[in-house]
């Protein structure tokens, strides 16, 4: 394993990291499995080099329980709905829908799946707009482009 960026986040599992490294880098775009390293003395992956977009992550087995806690999180900005629609099933598969955009994967990871026009949305100098869009969004669980950009809108 080499660790090339000044911070890599690292993701440890019980013996799935293989398994949801090959599931990450399938489902975002841009993004590529890297080097596994084996245990030496199990012959089992050990460490999975992933990229996501760019960014490298490092996919670790503990070898025990290690539940992911939702205080991490990775977040994927999306250009359109049927890119929030794909990750959406895709990372829920096996996993769990939780609220205004957020997900578990069924390795316990937690995903943000928001549409890169958010930003704009809850940056807006006008507190009543940006209101209308964060009331929009607490309303949904996978979020809605439309449904947002109408509120945005006031309509």
């Amino acid at each position: 394993m080499q660790i090339e960026q000044k911070v890599t986040p690292f993701l440890t599992f019980e013996n799935q990291a293989e398994e949801a490294a090959r599931l990450y880098v399938s489902v975002v775009p841009d993004s590529e499995l890297g080097q596994v390293t084996k245990n030496p003395m199990t012959g089992a992956a050990m460490t999975v080099e992933f990229t996501l977009a760019g960014l490298k992550f490092v996919a670790l087995n503990m070898g025990q329980p290690c539940e992911p806690s939702m205080a991490f999180s990775i977040a994927v900005a999306c250009d359109s709905q049927e890119e929030i629609d794909h990750l959406w099933a895709k990372l829920t598969d096996g996993g769990e829908e939780l609220q205004c955009g957020w997900l578990k994967d069924r390795f316990g990871v937690h995903w943000q799946i928001v549409p890169r026009v958010m930003t704009k949305y809850l940056q807006e100098s006008d507190a009543e707009t940006a209101g209308r869009v964060m009331g929009a969004m607490m309303q949904m669980v996978k979020l809605d482009i439309a449904a947002l950009q109408r509120a945005y809108e006031g309509r």
